[in-house]
Order: structure tokens, then C-alpha cells, then sequence
């Protein structure tokens, strides 16, 4: 069950169902959850559990066929291009065009959001603090190893400041002081009155990040827990085992 909160809700997903062709079966069934101002949401699952799938409806990649997902009051399939101005998505993939530098796509990106010269060289020098590309931002993204385009792809999508910051699987390719960077940064982004939802394998990141985790398995929405309620019952509450329980049962 989802845990009360008392600031606003920038997301929120009802009932929302998916499926990838007509005789398929569903790959996410009435999912159900919200995210507030302040808050970071970890989404659980095994491989081909919905997590993806849910972020990308969530993002409007996908269309879906049944339920609701609203951001900062914008319906996405009513409203798609204002909800999708209030957010930042990272794929798993990290998609980039290969054939821009780094700072030439960042720069577009901050031409689709409509983020003025003056404010995009602030945030573009806040956020250089955080990723520390250096001269390599004016190097060919096809040049940049997995990590940097990692990093690139973060900087790109926060050049807006987006009240919502989507991020599959991301911290895959970063090196150990960039991860521990992230991490910070995502506390401190959060506590800006943002919220974060992002899906990892990585379980010791999401119990020391994460406010509430969702789980999925097999497309279903299993849990909505609050971590640092149970932390604060039981320090030494062991969440891979949580998991892995929640993972055996049919």
C-alpha cells in the first residue's frame, strides 16, 4: 500500500495497463503509484518485470491501453507536450546523437526546452560540478566511452531543471566518485522540492537513496513500501532478502 504524503503529487499513475500487441499479455497490470515533492521512488523487479516499460509510459514513449499518468497536473495523453516539459528522462540505453559533442547536445536540448543563454551556462557549470566531463564536452559523442555518455545524457536532460527526473538504471557505467556524486546530487535535487523515480538492479543504492521503492514482478504491482520507515523500526533490515522473497513467491 502506498504511504501518505502530505506534499503535492507531481506524478501520478492509476491503473495503468500495457501490453505490446493485441494477443500478448499484459506487460504491466494496474500499476499504481505517486510521487511527491521531496521524494526519490526506486521501481523493483527482475529483468522483464515492467520497470521500463512503466518509465517509458511514463514518458510518453509508449502508448498504453488502459489507466491514467498525469505530471505536475498534465495529463500525458491529453496534454503530452506540457507534461513532458516538467520532465528529464535518462534511458537505459542511453540515447544521444552520436554525431553532435557533448555540448552541442546539450545546447539542443536546452533549445527544445526553451531554457534561456544566461540560465543554460549557470546550470551547465553547476552541473560540470557534479559530472566533471572537462574538455571532453566539446569532443564528438561518438568518441565518449559508455560512461561519459552516461553523463552527458544526465547533464542534457536535467539543462531544464525538470520538477520530475526519470532514470533507468543509472548509475550502469559510472565510475565509483561520479556514482557517489549522482547520489548526492539526486538527494539534494530531491530535497529542492523535485522528485526522482528511477529503476535499478543495484539494491544497497536504492535502500540508502530511495523514500519508497515499488515493486514489480511479472508486470504486477506488488509492494509500495516506505524505506526509511522500516530502516528507522529495523537497522538492520535486509532488503536483497526482502526482495528475493517477494521474487520466490508465484
Amino acid at each position: 500500500m502506498e504511504q501518505k504524503n502530505n506534499s503535492p503529487a507531481v506524478v501520478q499513475i492509476q491503473g495503468l495497463y500495457k501490453k505490446y500487441s493485441k494477443k500478448a499479455d499484459y506487460a504491466i497490470e494496474n500499476v499504481t503509484f505517486s510521487c511527491h515533492e521531496g521524494e526519490i521512488v526506486g521501481l523493483l523487479g527482475h529483468n522483464g518485470a515492467g520497470k521500463s516499460t512503466t518509465l517509458k509510459c511514463l514518458e510518453g514513449m509508449l502508448p498504453f491501453e488502459k489507466g491514467s499518468i498525469s505530471i505536475s497536473g498534465y495529463d500525458i495523453k491529453k496534454e503530452p507536450v506540457k507534461a513532458k516539459m516538467n520532465m528529464g528522462f535518462v534511458t537505459d540505453n542511453h540515447a544521444v546523437f552520436v554525431k553532435m559533442t557533448g555540448i552541442q547536445y546539450v545546447s539542443f536540448m536546452a533549445d527544445v526546452y526553451k531554457v534561456s543563454t544566461k540560465l543554460r551556462k549557470e546550470r551547465l557549470d553547476a552541473l560540470e560540478q557534479v559530472f566533471q566531463l572537462g574538455d571532453a564536452i566539446n569532443n564528438l559523442v561518438s568518441s565518449y566511452s559508455h560512461g561519459m555518455r552516461q553523463k552527458i545524457c544526465m547533464m542534457a536532460s536535467l539543462i531544464h531543471a525538470p520538477k520530475l527526473w526519470i532514470l533507468d538504471e543509472p548509475m550502469t557505467g559510472l565510475d565509483p566518485r561520479t556514482m557517489r556524486a549522482v547520489q548526492d546530487f539526486m538527494r539534494g535535487y530531491a530535497k529542492a522540492g523535485n522528485c526522482i523515480i528511477f529503476s535499478s538492479h543495484a539494491l544497497n543504492t536504492v535502500a540508502k537513496l530511495c523514500d519508497r521503492v515499488v515493486l514489480i514482478r511479472k508486470g504486477k504491482q506488488i509492494s509500495d513500501i516506505n524505506v526509511k520507515e522500516i530502516i528507522a523500526r529495523d537497522p538492520y533490515f535486509d532488503f536483497e532478502e526482502y526482495f528475493l522473497q517477494n521474487e520466490r513467491q508465484n
